[in-house]
């Protein structure tokens, strides 16, 4: 599946330079408009991550993402500095479909697991940024500011008893860098967990790497800037990947 996504800060559409909130592109979109438009061309579901949530939860965009779903005709997974409960509790409520769940699932396994079976794990997508190093996939939290020890595979294995259904992996290196993803990471995630919807993100720029992400077994594509900069429409996204 093609998920358009688009970034929120200050209500305004933006990309930030790996990671980096001190550089960043401000695009003249309204983003209730640009989800709509990747609506009309067949997009199934958008993604927003919430900038403003991510670096302070107490400046989550409650608002404007509310404003956005109510609008939108497909699913919005949205996420950003999610800590507790009551923030998982009060995005769904808001209407999101699905909360993206990222440093906490690493750090705090057991309480996640307890909103994945308090809330169902269909609302829940897990997200791991991960640094490569010698081969083995390390997840990295606090923004990319700092990898762990644990390995990607050992992260995910966690929250299979739980009925993990949905996991965004995106490789640190290849975010925003235009030169394709990590394909042969998701062709082994997608060997070693078939049952799970694996998220592909990062690198994408043109429906070459599109149709490269489909073919390694990989479920779903976020697309950010390479949408954003008009390099291809949602429509031929989505053709691309049907015909991979």
């Amino acid at each position: 599946m093609i998920i358009p996504a688009i970034d929120l800060q200050g209500g305004q559409v933006v990309r930030l330079k790996q990671g980096d909130f001190t550089q960043k592109t401000v695009f003249n979109f309204d983003p209730t408009s640009r989800i709509l438009q990747a609506a009309n061309q067949g997009a199934q579901m958008a993604h927003i991550v919430d900038l403003d949530g991510a670096k302070n939860p107490a400046k989550r965009q409650r608002a404007a993402i509310g404003r956005i779903v109510k609008a939108s005709p497909i699913p919005i997974q949205t996420g950003g500095g999610i800590r507790s409960a009551s923030d998982v509790k009060n995005l769904l409520d808001s209407g999101v479909e699905r909360v993206v769940i990222g440093s906490v699932a690493v750090k705090e396994p057991e309480l996640v697991r307890g909103w994945m079976r308090r809330f169902g794990s269909e609302h829940i997508t897990l997200a791991f940024d991960v640094r490569i190093i010698d081969d083995i996939a390390y997840v990295a939290t606090h923004g990319w500011m700092q990898t762990s020890n644990l390995k990607l595979e050992t992260a995910i294995s966690r929250y299979l008893s739980s009925g993990l259904e949905h996991v965004l992996v995106t490789d640190i290196s290849k975010d925003g860098m235009m030169k394709g993803a990590n394909n042969s990471l998701y062709s082994k995630l997608a060997a070693q967990f078939p049952q799970i919807d694996i998220i592909a993100s990062g690198g994408i720029s043109s429906l070459d790497d599109i149709k490269a992400v489909a073919q390694s077994g990989a479920t779903s594509v976020v697309l950010g800037r390479s949408l954003l900069e008009g390099r291809f429409t949602v429509k031929e996204a989505i053709k691309c990947w049907q015909n991979a």
